[in-house]
């Protein structure tokens, strides 16, 4: 008799990473189910990715956060949850964890982190320190719930910073000119969209990840921005010229930018400056997705840049 797969719930399908976490949850054989807000009808492009992810063999369940009846009977249609809730909606989710608890038969939730270890974060500074708190009240809140669950610290988006190599606010590698931060020297890890949504995916029913921070970290992509820029400039064949900017001309600039510019830059101290996602992962917590999915096939910072050649 075949193996019976989890029913998965994904809040958020829509989403930037959401419509990815569909098709690795459809791809490993899960029944996958799309929570979707009556009012979501009168918005044409959601609409039309919804059908489209319908088409590739999700389905479609109806109900709201803010209509608890709704959302509870649909939970109760599922085994798992997926919560790619961001922005100024993360502390929505603990809506979500109220019925969940309410509902009684999950027996796995991931809610939205899919970046920084927020627990290892409590020094971060303003004003990106905002969504590291609000994360770190919807862990606790799971938590304080008794509800079984998995984190996923996903590190680098390929496609936020990585494409770029790291410019703010850039999302295709540069030709000629890159900023290089401090010596370009401090390491973090690098992980393409797909692959962050896979490794989620296979953790839904690992009960090696059940209760743990799960820590992306392929291994060929710890690497500093000068090697990253050093990949790209073997993929296009020639050298960028280099400006490089001290911690101090760089938070300098902070008050003159937006506000979510300003917390993007807060995050590129910690990341860029201060090496932070250069660590070593520990237990009791913490699990390496390298060690328990060694045979996984991601794609390589490499492999990533090469399509923009």
């Amino acid at each position: 008799m075949a193996e019976t797969k989890d029913r998965v719930l994904i809040a958020g399908a829509t989403g930037y990473l959401g419509r990815r976490l569909v098709k690795a949850s459809l791809a490993l054989g899960h029944p996958t189910f799309l929570l979707f807000r009556p009012d979501t009808a009168s918005d044409l492009a959601r609409c039309q990715m919804l059908m489209e992810l319908k088409m590739e063999g999700a389905q479609l369940l109806q109900g709201s956060l803010d209509d608890r009846d709704s959302l509870i009977s649909a939970l109760k249609q599922v085994d798992v949850v997926v919560s790619t809730i961001a922005g100024d909606q993360i502390l929505q989710q603990l809506k979500l964890v109220e019925a969940i608890k309410e509902a009684g038969t999950i027996k796995r939730y991931l809610p939205s982190e899919f970046g920084m270890d927020v627990d290892r974060m409590h020094h971060a500074m303003p004003p990106g320190d905002k969504v590291f708190s609000e994360k770190r009240i919807v862990r606790r809140a799971i938590e304080e719930a008794s509800i079984p669950h998995t984190y996923i610290s996903a590190n680098c988006f390929a496609g936020i910073f990585l494409a770029g190599l790291a410019q703010l606010a850039i999302f295709m590698p540069p030709r000629d000119h890159v900023n290089v931060y401090g010596g370009g020297d401090k390491r973090c890890i690098w992980v393409a969209e797909e692959d962050v949504a896979m490794y989620a995916m296979l953790s839904v029913d690992d009960p090696r990840t059940l209760n743990k921070v799960l820590y992306l970290r392929p291994p060929a992509n710890i690497l500093s921005q000068m090697e990253v820029i050093e990949i790209w400039e073997r993929v296009v064949g020639r050298k960028l010229s280099k400006t490089f900017i001290s911690e101090d001309e760089w938070l300098s600039q902070m008050d003159k930018m937006p506000p979510f510019e300003q917390s993007a830059m807060a995050h590129f101290c910690h990341i860029y400056y201060r090496g932070e996602l250069d660590f070593e992962v520990e237990g009791p917590r913490g699990v390496d997705s390298s060690e328990l999915y060694p045979h996984y096939k991601y794609v390589t910072a490499q492999e990533y840049l090469k399509r923009f050649g």
